[in-house]
């Protein structure tokens, strides 16, 4: 049952295993509903850089901290659920969760079905080669390859006809570049820094792809939004509050350098849904 969370009773508090009055002291910027009061219930995917349990079950990833910050701005425990990514929107549909982190695109298709927060960072198209490659130009005449289901696969079709190989996910691709089947790969550019820190690319070097107008998501990189129930109003306005001052005060650009991106992620421009 979603209940006001200024409603929250000191045995409530004391079953989160916080102090009431510690509750008490801090104040929240507004006021809305959860799914349990008190408490900020998330359904965490594993996608990292962006969403994940750590050993001891505390949330993390980029989705995962900016979650965190928006709970404590808001006076709110934070309850991380693992989930499935095919199960995680259910859980907040279905009022079992308040959000869900993923780096999940803000798509007119969603949106459809349930709320979108503000826009957190785009998804950026990373470029990798062993040549340190980074525009579109430098994809012409070669063997390029990619990871089906992002926004850049068709125009990149379009660009290179026969030259683009199509993968279904990202490790069929790197282990094809690293062993010259491909010149270059085409893949999120956040899965490469994780990559790149796992040793995973050896001396595979990722950028982020410059804008070429032929290819629109080097122009508008998809954006990331953090999904909640379409009845759940309230929580959007302050989610949205919460989202414009981590931009404006430099936290989604520091959340985003912890995980070893350069921050550039966070010039979201105008909202927008995919169509």
């Amino acid at each position: 049952m979603i209940t006001k969370r200024n409603l929250l009773t000191a045995a409530a508090a004391l079953a989160l295993g916080t102090g009431f009055a510690s509750a008490q002291d801090c104040t929240p910027k507004h006021e809305f509903t959860t799914v349990t009061p008190g408490v900020l219930t998330v359904a965490v995917t594993t996608y990292a850089p962006h969403s994940y349990l750590d050993e001891s079950g505390v949330m993390k990833g980029i989705d995962g901290d900016i979650a965190a910050e928006f709970a404590k701005r808001e006076c709110l425990e934070v309850k991380a659920i693992a989930v499935d990514p095919a199960a995680a929107i259910q859980y907040v549909l279905s009022g079992q969760a308040d959000i869900s982190t993923g780096d999940w695109y803000r798509t007119a298709e969603r949106a459809k079905v349930m709320n979108l927060s503000a826009p957190l960072y785009t998804d950026q198209m990373g470029i990798y080669s062993k040549d340190g490659f980074k525009t579109v130009a430098d994809m012409e005449g070669k063997k390029v390859g990619t990871v089906q289901g992002y926004l850049w696969v068709s125009d990149l079709k379009t660009v290179l006809g026969d030259n683009l190989t199509l993968y279904p996910g990202s490790v069929n691709m790197q282990q094809d570049l690293k062993l010259g089947r491909i010149d270059i790969g085409v893949d999120g550019y956040s899965t490469g820094v994780v990559a790149e820190q796992q040793g995973a690319l050896g001396d595979i070097q990722v950028h982020v792809g410059a804008p070429d107008e032929r290819v629109r998501a080097t122009m508008e990189a998809a954006q990331a939004g953090l999904p909640y129930n379409k009845s759940a109003t309230d929580l959007g306005v302050a989610l949205d509050a919460a989202i414009a001052e981590m931009h404006a005060d430099g936290t989604i650009v520091a959340i985003l350098k912890s995980y070893g991106l350069d921050g550039t992620a966070a010039d979201v421009g105008e909202p927008r849904l995919i169509e």
